[in-house]
């Protein structure tokens, strides 16, 4: 009870100076993930990581669910239409380099992981967290070409790494002919249920939700009720139907908009608020962890993390942007605006509770806290001087054409 309560309170006093915090460099994962392991250090009696471990992966998927499901039903879709093609090469090439990237380098600093488990720790930190920038994919001075396709980005690779992450764990753990026996499988269960899952709930929940509003048989508050309810049923449907829950929210985000327009301009205030709420707590639990977890840091650890935010996250994008004509500061910026955040906790996690006795766990574990750590405080730190320094480097080459679909852009958003 006294870590709901100083949770709580926290949730009180932050809100207190939140406007004050707005377009500053201090962001809420910041706070909150500062506070948990302040915690950590004042308090004797926390409770330990293996009694809790259900409760915080639980708490983590419903965070992600919200998140992902609030992202997608802001996104414009016909600006998807005009980025797919950066969508399709940050998901495609970016991610499976990034994947290998990070597999190397795992296997290069850790000898004593296994291949898979090498490539395990790589899955894990593959996804990016658009919540954790979350200035970045809404600031206006950012060209929306860009925004929007971080945004999409962020939200469906989470989802398509979880097969990955469910294959290398079988190869470490029962070897290859039994994983490759399973792989089809994966990739059919954990993607094609969850998009078969994701378009059920978003067609239909706003197919009879736009016809409701239409006929004013709803009242406001509960018309927010029911758009936060989408998400919950995307993760319960999935939860029955074996698929990934990430997914099938992104994806029902996205459809809820073709039979009710209004969801990402009206209804999103409370999936946007409660799903913060749970995003928190979530960076308040993992400050916990990395607080118990400090003595254990060693510097391969550190190379690791650093590693993986910059090289194997840059390199794979400015591979998958080549033939975009887009300019090299824009490059730059997507490439390093990857945070590592709440799916990747929730991956790790997911990891802890499949295959907790690998040889290699307790270094997964360690790299992964470390760098989610890392890119909690480098991109929050970085976000707003990130945005002006990019703002001033694009009007002063005159590429705000290159950047944006149509012949405004930057200069747009300035007027």
């Amino acid at each position: 009870m006294t870590l709901v309560a100083l949770f709580i309170a926290l949730i009180f006093f932050y809100s207190l100076v939140s406007a004050r915090l707005d377009g500053t460099v201090v962001t809420a994962p910041m706070v909150f993930t500062t506070a948990g392991m302040g915690t950590f250090l004042l308090l004797s009696n926390v409770p330990a990581w293996e009694g809790g471990r259900e409760f915080f992966l639980r708490v983590a998927e419903v965070g992600l669910v919200l998140l992902l499901f609030t992202d997608a039903s802001r996104t414009d879709l016909r600006v998807l239409n005009s980025i797919r093609t950066l969508s399709a090469r940050l998901l495609t090439t970016g991610m499976l380099l990034t994947m290998l990237l990070g597999a190397l380098a795992a296997v290069g600093l850790f000898r004593h992981l296994s291949i898979w488990e090498a490539a395990i720790l790589s899955v894990i930190l593959a996804p990016t967290d658009a919540g954790l920038g979350q200035i970045i994919v809404t600031s206006p001075r950012v060209p929306s070409r860009i925004r929007q396709a971080l945004n999409v980005e962020a939200g469906l690779n989470d989802g398509l790494a979880v097969p990955f992450l469910l294959f290398f764990i079988a190869l470490a753990g029962t070897g290859a002919v039994t994983a490759h026996a399973r792989l089809s499988r994966l990739v059919l269960e954990q993607l094609g249920y969850g998009l078969v899952v994701g378009l059920g709930v978003g067609l239909i929940g706003g197919m009879l939700l736009g016809l409701a509003r239409r006929r004013q048989w709803m009242a406001g508050a509960f018309l927010q009720l029911g758009v936060v309810a989408l998400p919950l049923l995307c993760a319960l449907a999935s939860e029955a139907a074996a698929a990934s829950m990430f997914i099938a929210a992104f994806v029902a985000g996205l459809a809820v908009q073709l039979g009710f327009r209004e969801a990402g301009r009206q209804s999103i205030e409370f999936t946007e608020e409660w799903g913060q709420v749970f995003n928190l707590s979530v960076f308040f639990l993992f400050g916990l962890l990395a607080a118990r977890a400090w003595p254990d840091f060693a510097p391969a650890h550190l190379l690791y993390a650093l590693l993986s935010l910059t090289v194997v996250r840059m390199l794979p994008v400015a591979i998958a942007l080549i033939g975009t004509r887009l300019g090299r500061a824009t490059v730059l910026f997507m490439g390093w605006f990857g945070p590592r955040g709440l799916a990747s906790i929730v991956l790790g996690v997911v990891y802890l509770e499949r295959a907790p006795h690998l040889p290699g766990t307790n270094t997964v574990r360690l790299a992964v806290i470390l760098t989610v750590l890392v890119s909690i405080f480098a991109h929050g730190l970085s976000a707003v001087p990130g945005i002006n320094l990019y703002a001033r480097t694009q009007t002063a080459l005159g590429r705000d054409a290159e950047d944006e679909d149509g012949p405004k852009g930057l200069g747009e958003a300035k007027a």
